[in-house]
């Protein structure tokens, strides 16, 4: 099920991005990607403790966003942050992977997924 959850997650972050944007304007969807940037942050800690082996993956599903988006300026800022706020969160609170953490992980997994569809459906050409 986790797999499955992951595949979708992935697929739809990558595959789907939304759309460049000629200006540093606010788009209507940033709050959205904030927070997806914030899940990316978190899964990329919590997945590392919890022994996946995935190295830089999400990470890298971040920067893949970033580089899709095309932010600069303060949008750009907001975005870094928001995968900062989300590794820095788990990593204070979180030392070792525990159950909870399983369950934080299975959880910001479904969230992503369900954002990065909302998203593509949404604003995709």
């Amino acid at each position: 099920m986790i797999k499955r959850i992951f595949a979708i997650f992935l697929v739809a972050a990558v595959a789907g991005p939304v759309p460049v944007r000629a200006q540093d304007a606010a788009a209507p969807f940033d709050g959205d990607l904030q927070r997806l940037a914030e899940i990316l942050g978190t899964l990329h800690y919590l997945r590392g403790i919890c022994g996946t082996n995935e190295g830089q993956k999400w990470r890298a599903e971040m920067q893949a966003l970033v580089d899709a988006e095309t932010p600069s300026g303060e949008r750009r800022s907001r975005m870094i942050a928001s995968f900062n706020r989300g590794y820095n969160g788990f990593q204070q609170t979180y030392r070792s992977c525990t159950p909870a953490a399983n369950v934080a992980i299975r959880r910001y997994l479904e969230e992503g997924s369900k954002i990065s569809r909302d998203l593509t459906a949404r604003y995709a050409n």
